[in-house]
């Protein structure tokens, strides 16, 4: 018993000197971290995109930049070495990935923040001040404010004999009058002669 109460006393003194150790500078730049990924994924990306298939890998891979590089910046670790190291895990697992362009950018965004927040030497407002700057671009940019919203699906076609290049406007307002899309360009993915199919994509601006 006795040394079971050393034991529980030494872990108990362990873990307050680890907690300790961890400044104020560290939770509150671990909150206003949280909460410029918080607003970018759930107040930006998923309003406009509605897709919940990447909000684990956006919230982790923030959180893992964050905690890596905030640990390595102790032992004078520079910029440079800290973007290469974030470059280093987003190509690692997604360069062969089929992840859109779109969601890529948000990805590298929520790599981004967890960079800055963690290697930044200025002070907690213009750590703010930072965030809210790639907020508020990320928004409009990504909003109908800007520009036209561009979507894209992929559908399966069944006719080799229309997606010719002289057949291509034809080939548009079938697939418009069968989706209700107005469509203004396609892409092919795939060609099968085995099964005389195709896979498209067909892009179209969003009302």
């Amino acid at each position: 018993m006795l040394l079971l109460e050393i034991a529980n006393k030494a872990a108990e003194s362990s873990g307050i000197q680890l907690f300790e150790k961890l400044s104020e500078k560290f939770f509150l730049r671990l909150l206003i971290d949280f909460i410029s990924v918080f607003i970018l994924i759930r107040l930006i990306y998923y309003p406009t995109h509605r897709n919940r298939e990447f909000f684990f890998t956006f919230f982790m891979f923030n959180l893992v930049i964050f905690l890596i590089t905030f640990l390595l910046n102790k032992v004078e670790m520079s910029l440079g070495a800290a973007f290469g190291l974030f470059a280093v895990f987003t190509m690692l697992r997604y360069r062969t990935e089929g992840i859109s362009m779109n969601d890529m950018t948000y990805l590298f965004t929520v790599i981004a923040i967890g960079l800055i927040n963690a290697v930044s030497k200025g002070s907690w407002d213009e750590l703010i001040l930072l965030n809210l700057i790639i907020l508020i671009f990320t928004f409009f940019l990504d909003s109908r404010f800007f520009m036209k919203k561009e979507v894209s699906k992929k559908i399966h076609y069944d006719n080799l004999e229309m997606i010719k290049p002289e057949r291509r406007e034809e080939l548009i307002k079938e697939l418009e009058g069968q989706t209700g899309f107005s469509i203004h360009r396609i892409s092919i993915e795939r060609v099968d002669l085995l099964t005389d199919s195709a896979d498209l994509r067909i892009y179209y601006f969003e009302k």
